[in-house]
């Protein structure tokens, strides 16, 4: 059997090794593999896609969950490409794709398995797939439908696939998207977010000249130019992580350092400064943190290690965020930050130190992390950390970085958390503090107690740890005692509990430490024996009888219920670990607790019988010694009575009892042996009691002690294989499981249990199914309560026994699905063979329960009681052989959840304990036992889902949704077994069957919804189905058991409808598999080890194949075409009700495709529906009307032009950006407009607005010019569908009463401009021309008139489309156009409201986004003529200005020539009065300036410039320049004034407008210019915020604001400086308050920048200190405040000359004489005592070491003269608050003397005066 494979396997499952019957599973994999190889390319060779390809797709999927990667690397390979082929087909169904797409991305998993010389895989086929689906041109129109996981699963395909990518696939991606990269439109972010998905950056050194150095320098310098977090920012960042975190050690990051940290900290969003705006722009736009915290990480270490330094320095600068008291929406990316860096760190290190050798390429030795690198990255977090620990969230983030802190460097981070833990198990008062700092050390347990560690102290706290945290077993604090048993299970899991106090006598060699633990360990039996105490008295204090009135419930609650298993599997833990001494002293006090009580059954006695259990399953020879005969002897006594057997309540001592016996069974059956007499006599007389509680708990120990006697499963999980016997087992502590070597002892059950498992089920399961057969002929009938009896014995016993009786066998069901391949299901070796001489129980009870199913349903449909039993059974029957799916997979789950919590992931290697790793490989037994993948269909399946159809169309709503929920596991488990029960389904809907009832009508509904997650049926993807289902659900309305009176049944059918929407993918019709697909096919059926199990298909064959895809595909677009008739005829019934119509409707706009044309009758009914009565048809006819008409377009001629044939020379080599002399021809230009035929034919014209700006196309296509008479469609060409929109669009009829539709309000106040509705008309008028246009203008006329909101709407929808719509019609019938549509919009803008000025907006760059300038000039002339004539008010010229900004914005810099007069007409009317008109001119100065960039390599612009606008502006503000402060003396609007001054603030308040506007729009800030400007600002912003609302100061403020949070440059610090510097020394000290608050946004907005350039700090510095010593007050105290927080985000060190500088103006001594105090002196010292303040402020959360000294100092104070004594009361009460929570660890920092001073100072009365 045990044939070792030909090939070396790539990467299989270890765990298949550790399992009792592994010997078996190595031929099985091989045999599989081969099938699986043989069928997938037999389907792929027969080009039979559905069902061959898919099905063994799927198989491929099961085979990599249950083997992992058990195939040669050759396999691996051709597989891969097999099924990159197969993804990358072009017109494959969306579904199929995903299906293919996940499993590629499990095969590509493990990239260290394959290299590059491996494999490549070419990108193009793939971004062509990506740019279908995620840029597909026809999905807004509905003609194709994308499942909602699209985007999500092709982005992690092309994450796996990049790797694979050719060396030369770089040069070749650049080439295609450096066109895009034009920064105004909307495409840079598709060229950005395609460069951060596929650009490949592993690579072999010697390919980065290939890679990525070709795009590097001009990306970074892109991404360092530009500002305010354009959308497409994060996914540079997010590009640049990857490279990094790819390429640690080839790219020098050194001189980027400062501008990553600063643009770190700016995307964390975090407040600052007093009065904060965030521009909105920063909030939606910020960085990911997983690609922030890669970054940081990778560019850590090297020499110098320079990262770490600005690393420390951002955690100082946002520690005091941490703080628990701190609370916002910043929060958690913070927290996020701090939960993955340490995390991302270990991995770094475990790749650098512990990662097997692969042929990626490794760190330079030169990079790699030192030890010293770690501390000092531990150092810089751990701040923080502590301060996470007690966040308001929950202690977890802060627990997994002390995990991954704790594995780094365990001797820094373990201490600081021990010491508060000790702490916090001290206190009473603060259980949230126990909480938290528990949880921090059960995930640092495992580096606490390892021996080979950097950390050896660590063990000797595991004791007192234990001990001290026995109190928190707690019966009135849940949450306190859950942490607690988690706390004990790992530290126990963890240690071997055993005595070895007399080890150091016996060995010599001992070190200190060792010695100390020994004798320590002496208190490990105390520390059992109080731990089992606490327990008990736990479960004294929950018996039922004290916490609730046995009348209320017997069950127990939520909460006990989590007590219950946290402490069964703490006792099951800790007896685990014991050895055998402590166990039989701790077996004995649970065995002596256990029998001399008597417990109630529902709570305690449910939690007492489970520590039994848990110490009986340590040792069970020991424990069954004790328990069962007491037990049986107890239960025998009292059932000796005869009249028991029909009491109705027992005593609680028999209950009792049986709840133990059935729970200690539950141990190694081979141990039950011995007790067999006794276990079946106990059985035969309690499962036949009538108390119910009684025979209840007979059935469990039935079924407890069948399934340990009968499964396969492990006996001990102790965490060192061999027991705790041998002499030290303290040099175990914490010790990892070796996989190879785990030594796990099985259960398998031997003859002895197999015969008395099958003697068990004949004595009492046989005589059971022999009288439900009598009560069924009504021989002897039953009563309910008896027959529910019997059917407990039943479940139970099938329960029991399931995995030794064969699963349900029998013929298949044949001819449900079309197919040339073998489509057989997997059987997978359960470590069982079943044995055909026994009797086979599976089919008796099946036979059995379908008689007694359908004599109920007959006699008695009430029994629902029994109804649910069977319901179980039959479920039973079908799926369990041993293991539930649900518990399964909570199982699962909380193996992952352990696994987290106690992984290295610094080593790696599967380094868990033994306990983790012997669960891991249960499990992976269990999973064998579930994998149904592809079960075959079988008869007696057939009969069984027929009677749960039946069940889920019966009368009661329990029964039919139970049966439903195992139905749809079933149809989700036999393949394609729903193409069987459908039709059933269907019969009950159908009108013709006038019998089906209510129940039946609604049971079917239901059956077809599906469950919410299960299989739908109703969007099942294949042609027959939809097409039996969909005219069913619509003609179901028809039924006489249809009511819509009922609302359950109307809210049904929206959920079927809403589901059908949700989860309908376009199904596909043509199906090709390409030649490639089958050369792979081919390779793949010619490959060996294992060899395909099949031959090659025959010639005939591979013909048949080909002959029958294409019989296929015709045959699927007659049902496709049949499908959509049928749903017509439905429409056709009158009698239909109208919620069916809509039904009907819906169903049929999602069956349009692009690759298919709508059947004309279909396009008849959707062109009739436009003017339907109810609105929300006409809403489907709408979109599906645009689809239709993309479907009828007909395709445009496109010519390849070159652009330096066009302007007559070549762009230079090199890059130059922007405008330049190679693309000057596609400017607008007045003088070379085209407005004749001859000028308009002679253009060459580039629809796209980007082309041209950065680079352009490889090659460039365009629209060719129309052929002159080919211009008109006329009516005998037309298609069939193309008429009949034609003829209706041409009647006036009908026009009419559409745009009477059109012109309706829908919903009052939320309307605006509606694509669809524009799609509409721009396909009518590109498909058709202008035939339409003379039928609609006279509406468009009236419209035009009309002011109402709804009529502007429609007429600004129309117009749009029209405009578009004419892209490519000739100049005659443009021109027409244009000269009816000025004067219609000139109309139109006249009667233009506040409702509909932004729909004009929206409709007028809709019309011009993606058109050349120069095609329309009409419109772009009529826009400019005077847009603030004043005429019609200032709300008149608002909107005219936004109408036309919203044309021009489009065009962005193709339209330098309209900017220039546009803002020629705009400067002379800056000074507005108007609020309305300043802020729309402002917007628009901003579109005007926007194309004014400063990026890398870009020409200066042809549009106009910032500086020079800066310079006319200032010339018109010199009358304020002089004056010391500004106000607003222009209040009446209307003054007519025009002295110099007045016109002054008129154009500043404009100008503050447009700096507003601009700040967070712009991609690089002209600081320069706005530096010009700022002293003005200074000089208006007000201090106070005043209640009378004046303008010019908020905008004032405003500005400020957004301008100190402004990105700088190195080269502009000076600049800022010096313009704070003049400000500081102004006369008004209002702008030297503003100063301060400006510099402290800015200093913490550019941090690491400012820090670079150590010269500006101390400029800095200088002027805080000397505004510190201004002589008015407020100024003074904001210079003490802007101190203390550039103190503590240490902008500059708190040094002693500082110090001494302060405490010197503090001493400043004031004169005697107190009637005149001297000024200049209390200044002085005032600014001493705030400078000292500054400094005590400026650590709110701990105590540095000159805190002590110079807190005295600052007491001198306390009786100065006022200002002084005030700022001194302050600070104390500040300092008093901030240190309050952790003052106990403050104390130690102050002398007693100290102590006594401050406890006066903080409590004296001064305090409260």
């Amino acid at each position: 059997m045990s044939r070792v494979p030909a090939f070396i396997p790539q990467k299989g499952i270890v765990y298949n090794s550790l399992l009792p019957y592994s010997r078996c599973l190595d031929q099985e994999a091989t045999q599989l593999l081969a099938e699986i190889k043989a069928n997938l390319s037999r389907a792929v060779l027969l080009r039979e896609l559905w069902p061959g390809a898919a099905f063994w797709s799927r198989k491929l999927f099961s085979f990599l969950k249950v083997y992992g990667r058990r195939f040669s690397r050759d396999d691996h390979i051709l597989f891969i490409k097999l099924l990159y082929e197969l993804v990358t087909l072009p017109d494959l169904e969306p579904d199929m794709m995903l299906t293919y797409a996940r499993l590629l991305i499990q095969l590509l998993k493990k990239k260290e398995l394959l290299s590059r010389e491996d494999m490549e895989l070419p990108w193009r086929p793939l971004y062509d797939l990506y740019e279908r689906v995620a840029y597909s041109k026809t999905e807004h129109l509905g003609l194709i439908w994308f499942p909602n996981s699209v985007d999500h699963i092709l982005k992690a395909l092309i994450k796996s696939c990049r790797l694979y990518f050719p060396v030369s696939s770089t040069k070749e991606m650049l080439d295609d998207w450096r066109p895009l990269l034009c920064v105004f439109d909307m495409v840079m972010q598709k060229a950005i977010s395609n460069m951060e998905l596929f650009l490949p950056t592993i690579m072999p050194p010697e390919e980065h000249c290939q890679g990525f150095q070709l795009w590097f320098e001009e990306l970074m310098n892109l991404w360092m130019s530009v500002q305010n977090q354009p959308s497409w920012e994060g996914h540079l960042v997010n590009l640049f992580a990857r490279l990094a975190n790819d390429n640690i050690g080839y790219v020098d990051w050194t001189p980027f350092i400062p501008t990553i940290f600063t643009r770190i900290l700016r995307s964390l969003n975090l407040p600052v400064g007093v009065s904060q705006m965030v521009s909105p722009r920063y909030l939606t736009n910020s960085y990911d943190i997983g690609h922030l915290v890669l970054w940081i990480t990778a560019m850590l270490g090297g020499p110098g290690n320079p990262a770490q330094k600005e690393l420390t320095c951002l955690f100082n600068s946002i520690a005091s965020f941490y703080h628990p008291s701190n609370h916002g929406r910043w929060q958690s990316r913070l927290m996020r930050l701090l939960q993955r860096l340490p995390a991302s760190v270990v991995r770094r290190v475990h790749r650098e130190r512990h990662a097997d050798v692969s042929w990626i390429t490794l760190v330079p030795k030169c990079q790699r992390l030192t030890d010293a690198d770690l501390q000092e990255f531990t150092h810089s977090l751990t701040g923080a950390v502590l301060l996470a620990m007690f966040s308001k969230n929950g202690s977890t983030d802060a627990a997994y970085a002390l995990q991954n802190l704790a594995l780094l460097t365990p001797e820094l981070a373990i201490p600081p958390v021990l010491e508060k833990t000790y702490a916090a198990m001290e206190t009473l008062t603060e259980p949230h503090t126990l909480t938290a700092t528990l949880s921090c050390m059960i995930g640092m347990a495992r580096s606490l107690v390892s021996p080979n560690n950097l950390y050896p102290e660590g063990r000797e706290h595991v004791l007192p740890l234990l001990m001290g945290s026995l109190p928190g077993v707690d019966p009135n604090d849940f949450s306190k005692c859950m942490i607690t048993f988690q706390f004990i299970t790992t530290f126990t899991t963890l240690v071997p509990l055993v005595n070895c106090s007399s080890a150091p006598s016996r060995h010599a060699e001992l070190t200190e430490m060792e010695k100390g633990l020994c004798f320590a360990s002496a208190e490990f039996e105390d520390f059992v024996l109080q731990f089992l105490d606490r327990c008990f008295a736990l479960i004294d204090s929950s018996t039922l009888e004290q916490t609730r009135d046995e009348m209320e419930t017997d069950t127990q609650t939520h909460l006990e219920s989590l007590v219950e298993l946290g402490l069964s599997s703490t006792v099951s833990t800790i007896l685990t670990q014991c050895s055998t001494e402590i166990y039989m002293v701790a077996l004995h006090k649970v065995y002596s607790f256990a029998t001399s009580n008597i417990f109630e059954t529902c709570v305690s006695g449910r939690m007492v019988a489970d520590m039994c259990r848990a110490a009986a399953k340590c040792h069970p020879a020991e424990s069954l010694r004790l328990f069962i005969p007491h037990c049986c002897s107890v239960i025998f006594h009292i059932t000796d009575n005869e009249e028991l057997q029909s009491e109705e309540e027992l005593d609680k001592e028999l209950l009792w009892n049986l709840q133990l016996l059935s729970e200690v069974t539950r141990v190694d059956g081979e141990q039950l042996l011995k007790y067999q007499g006794d276990l079946e006599r106990v059985l035969c007389v309690c499962v036949r009691l009538r108390c119910k509680r009684a025979y209840t708990l007979a059935c469990c120990l039935l079924e407890h002690a069948l399934r340990s006697l009968s499964l396969i499963y492990p006996t001990e999980y102790r965490s060192t294989s061999g027991g705790f016997d041998q002499d030290l087992p303290i040099r175990d502590w914490g010790r990892a499981g070796d996989v190879a070597a785990l030594g796990v002892c099985w259960h398998v059950p031997s003859e002895g249990e197999e015969k008395f498992v099958f003697q068990l089920l004949s004595l009492l399961l046989l005589p059971e199914l022999e009288r439900i057969k009598h009560h069924i002929s009504g021989n002897q009938p039953m009563s309910r309560e008896e027959l529910l009896q019997s059917l407990a014995i039943v479940h139970h016993s099938l329960l029991g026994a399931a995995s030794m009786l064969p699963p349900l066998d029998g013929p298949q069901v044949s001819d449900l699905v079309p197919s040339m391949v073998q489509l057989s299901e997997m059987k997978l070796y359960i470590g069982v063979e079943y044995d055909d001489s026994r009797e086979n129980y599976r089919e008796a009870i099946c036979q059995t329960m379908r008689m007694l199913l359908h004599h109920i349903l007959e006699h008695s449909e009430d029994d629902t009681k029994s109804l649910f039993v069977i319901i179980k059974i039959i479920s039973d029957l079908m799926f369990f052989r041993g293991t539930h799916k649900k518990e399964f997979d909570s199982r699962w789950k909380s193996f992952t959840l352990v696994k987290k919590s106690m992984e290295n992931r610094l080593h790696g290697k599967k380094q868990h304990i033994r306990a983790l790793l012997i669960d891991r490989v249960l499990l992976q037994h269990e999973m064998r036992k579930l994998v149904v993948e592809g079960s075959e269909y079988k008869v007696v399946h057939q009969e069984l889902l027929c009677d749960l159809l039946l069940l889920s169309t019966s009368t009661y709503s329990q029964v039919r949704s139970r049966a439903q929920n195992v139905l749809m596991t079933a149809l989700g488990t036999y393949s394609f077994a729903y193409r069987d029960l459908i039709p059933k389904i269907l019969q009950l809907l159908s009108p013709q069957r006038t019998a089906v009832t209510h129940q039946q009508f609604k049971g079917a509904l239901y059956c077809l919804l599906g469950i919410n997650s299960g299989f739908c049926l109703s969007s099942a993807r294949d042609w027959d189905c939809v097409g039996a289902v969909w005219p069913a659900l619509v003609r179901c309305g028809l039924s006489p058991s249809m009511t819509l009176e009922k609302h359950s049944v109307g809210q049904l059918l929206d959920d079927i409808i809403d589901r059908v929407h949700r989860q309908y993918d376009t199904i596909g019709i043509y199906f090709t598999i390409s030649e490639r697909c089958v050369a792979i096919a081919n390779q793949i059926m010619q490959s060996d080890n294992p060899t395909p199990c099949l031959e090659m298909p025959s010639k005939e064959e591979l013909k048949e194949g080909l002959q029958r895809q294409r019989i296929k595909n015709v045959v699927s677009a007659r049902k496709y075409e049949k499908l959509v008739n049928d749903l017509l005829d439905c429409l056709e019934d009158r009698e239909l009700p109208w919620k069916f119509e809509h039904m009907a409707a819906d169903l049929l706009s999602l069956l349009l495709r692009d690759d298919h044309p709508l059947p004309p009758d279909a396009v008849l009914y959707f062109t009739q529906s436009l003017i339907h009565d109810s609105i929300s048809i006409r809403k489907v006819a709408i979109s599906a009307v645009a689809g239709i008409l993309k479907q009828l377009k007909r395709p445009r001629k496109k010519v390849a032009v070159k652009p330096s044939d066009i302007c007559g020379f070549e762009d230079q080599e090199g890059q130059s950006v922007g405008d330049r002399h190679g693309n000057s021809w596609l400017q607008y230009d007045c003088k070379n407009l085209p407005v004749s035929e001859e000028q308009w034919d002679a253009l060459q014209y580039v629809e796209k607005t980007h082309w041209g700006y950065y680079s352009w196309p490889r090659e460039m296509m365009i629209y060719a010019a129309p052929e002159k008479l080919k211009d008109d469609l006329l009516y005998e060409e037309m298609s069939e569908g193309e008429k009949i929109v034609y003829e209706y669009f041409s009647d006036l009829e009908f026009i009419d009463q559409l745009i009477d539709y059109l012109s309706l309000e829908d919903r009052k106040g939320k309307d605006s401009f509606n694509p669809r509705r524009f799609c509409l008309f721009k396909g009518l008028f590109r498909n058709y021309g202008d035939v339409f246009l003379p039928l609609l203008l006279p509406h468009l006329e009236q419209l035009a008139s009309d002011p109402h909101e709804s009529s502007q709407r429609c007429l600004c929808e129309i117009i749009a489309g029209l405009i578009r719509g004419s892209k490519l019609w000739s100049f005659s019938k443009v021109n027409k156009l244009w000269q009816i549509l000025c004067p219609l919009i000139k109309t139109a803008l006249t009667n233009v409201t506040v409702e509909t000025y932004t729909d004009w907006g929206t409709c007028i760059a809709t019309a011009s986004e993606g058109r050349d300038p120069r095609k329309l000039h009409w419109l772009f002339e009529m826009l400019m003529e005077s847009p603030l004539s004043g005429e019609g008010g200032s709300f008149r010229d608002a909107s005219l200005l936004y109408v036309l900004q919203g044309g021009l914005a489009q065009q962005q810099w193709r339209v330098s020539e309209l900017l220039h007069r546009l803002l020629a007409y705009l400067e002379p009317k800056l000074t507005q009065v108007y609020k309305n008109v300043r802020e729309r001119i402002g917007s628009v100065l901003t579109y005007i300036f926007m194309i004014d960039v400063a990026l890398p390599h870009t020409m200066p612009t042809s549009s106009p410039h910032v500086a020079e606008f800066v310079t006319r502006v200032l010339e018109k503000l010199k009358p304020l320049t002089s004056e010391p402060e500004i106000h607003n003396h222009v209040h009446d609007e209307n003054t007519q004034e025009t002295d110099e001054r007045t016109q002054a603030v008129k154009l500043l308040k404009t100008v503050l407008k447009w700096l507003m506007a601009s700040a967070g729009r712009t991609f690089t800030t002209p600081v320069q210019q706005q530096l010009q400007l700022l002293p003005l600002l200074f000089k208006i912003a007000p201090v106070e915020i005043d209640e009378s609302y004046d303008e010019m100061k908020q905008d004032a403020r405003t500005c400020l604001s957004l301008m100190s949070q402004g990105l700088l440059y190195p080269e502009h610090i000076p600049l800022v400086l010096a313009t704070l510097e003049e400000m500081a020394g102004s006369r008004s000290w209002h702008a030297r308050y503003s100063v301060l608050a400006y510099l402290q946004i800015t200093v913490f907005y550019n941090l690491f920048t400012l820090l670079s350039c150590p010269a500006e700090v101390l400029r800095i510095r200088k002027l805080v200190l000397l505004l510190l010593l201004d002589e008015q007050l407020e100024v003074r105290d904001m210079a003490g405040t802007t101190l203390s927080g550039l103190l503590q985000c240490q902008f500059f060190p708190l040094d002693c000359a500082l110090q001494t500088q302060l405490q010197t103006l503090s001493q400043t001594r004031l004169p005697k004489a107190r009637g005149e105090l001297a000024s200049t002196d209390l200044v002085r010292r005032h600014a001493g005592v705030l400078g000292i303040s500054a400094c005590i402020l400026s650590s709110p959360y701990d105590v540095p070491n000159w805190m002590p000294q110079i807190l005295m100092d600052l007491s001198n104070h306390l009786n100065d003269p006022q200002p002084i004594e005030m700022t001194v009361k302050k600070t104390l009460s500040e300092f008093r608050r901030t240190h309050h929570d952790n003052w106990q660890e403050h104390r130690q920092r102050f002398t007693d003397d100290q102590l006594l001073v401050l406890t006066d100072l903080l409590v004296s009365p001064c305090y409260y005066a």
